[in-house]
């Protein structure tokens, strides 16, 4: 078997890396222009947001969905370069030579491992961190959600406000017990009008129940007077178990090396990970998806007709495929998070798939 010269490979490498940040850089703006339209949308009510601020949060959500973009950034690239290739007769000259198609694929299939392997392990943080500050500014400037939650290793944070009145709460550790979330090390945070302290709970243990933390052996603190020891104290509040597992629901928002300790963490605290473990083993899949799409692409497209329209019914039928590659990924993911379908299966299943498919359909056309 011949291998590729270096120059040809380079070449190649080169047309398809082109052709993947311009397609990318397209659709990026687009994303970026409807994402500030939508948010102008819903800010229309909110009298505090100008447009810098708007523009700001696309700006922020804008890596994440073009992670979601990449499988159709790449094969759109890899149709483009075939194109190409194919109206300049360079393909015929590059067969001619004797090149089996697994050499000719094999620049853009290394360049997009690659490259997938970059988006998981330097791209995916820096799109998680900017999608958590979007998620946040999205809460409190549109949504005006008046609660914030946090639960991590460093354990329970939460700001409620009631009214003139916020409560700031912070427990050590936490755990779910038969759908009671249990708590130690309880300090509790009251501050009025002003935002100015004005009583501080500090309890052993407590407990989340129906409309209220139940805390045990208290030490009720208020500015000037004498601290009080209480056995019991129930303080309001509107958070409910619900709203503590919504808080575990943005898996997006934590990076893929973060997501193994915080699934060991939920685990641990009595908390489903199932949404987080599903999320970072889709990750892991990814790489391995690009590359499948590369190989998608050269099936619909490597023979294409040098003719518009004949490349034009191949490239349509190509991006179909791609778009049930994508639902198909999207089914499976529902059934994974509804736990009908083992995670590993649902998440690696799209790439194993379209994988196979462009392999067996390249090994007919090659070696048939």
């Amino acid at each position: 078997m011949k291998s590729v010269h270096p120059t040809l490979s380079i070449y190649l490498g080169k047309q398809f890396v082109a052709a993947f940040f311009g397609l990318l850089g397209v659709i990026a703006g687009l994303v970026l222009l409807f994402d500030t339209v939508e948010l102008m949308r819903r800010a229309v009510s909110s009298a505090t947001m100008d447009f810098s601020q708007i523009f700001g949060m696309a700006l922020l959500k804008l890596p994440h969905t073009a992670q979601a973009t990449l499988p159709f950034v790449v094969m759109m690239a890899m149709m483009f370069v075939l194109f190409r290739l194919t109206r300049s007769h360079e393909l015929v000259v590059i067969r001619s030579a004797g090149l089996s198609v697994w050499q000719f694929l094999t620049p853009p299939l290394a360049i997009t491992a690659m490259l997938g392997l970059i988006n998981l392990a330097i791209i995916d943080p820096l799109a998680a961190g900017m999608y958590d500050s979007y998620q946040r500014m999205d809460g409190n400037l549109i949504r005006g959600q008046s609660t914030t939650l946090n639960i991590g290793e460093n354990g329970l944070w939460l700001r409620e406000s009631q009214g003139p009145v916020a409560n700031v709460v912070y427990a050590a550790t936490v755990h779910q017990d038969k759908g009671v979330l249990q708590l130690s090390q309880v300090s509790i945070f009251q501050t009025d009008k002003k935002e100015s302290l004005a009583r501080r709970l500090e309890a052993e243990s407590g407990k989340l129940v129906e409309g209220a933390f139940l805390l045990d052996k208290v030490w009720d603190i208020v500015p000037g007077k004498t601290s009080i020891f209480r056995d019991t104290y129930s303080l309001p509040t509107s958070i409910t178990m619900n709203k503590v597992q919504v808080s575990f629901a943005a898996p997006e928002t934590m990076s893929f090396w973060e997501l193994p300790q915080f699934i060991y963490f939920s685990e641990k605290s009595g908390f489903s990970a199932l949404p987080h473990r599903l999320y970072w083993y889709s990750l892991l899949a990814s790489p391995w998806l690009l590359c499948a799409m590369v190989l998608v692409a050269a099936s619909f497209n490597l023979t294409a007709s040098p003719q518009l329209t004949g490349w034009m019914a191949r490239g349509i039928a190509g991006m179909g495929m791609g778009f049930l590659l994508y639902f198909f990924s999207r089914f499976l993911y529902a059934l994974g998070l509804s736990a009908t379908l083992p995670l590993f299966l649902a998440a690696w299943a799209p790439a194993a798939l379209a994988s196979m498919l462009g392999v067996a359909y390249l090994f007919h056309r090659e070696d048939g």
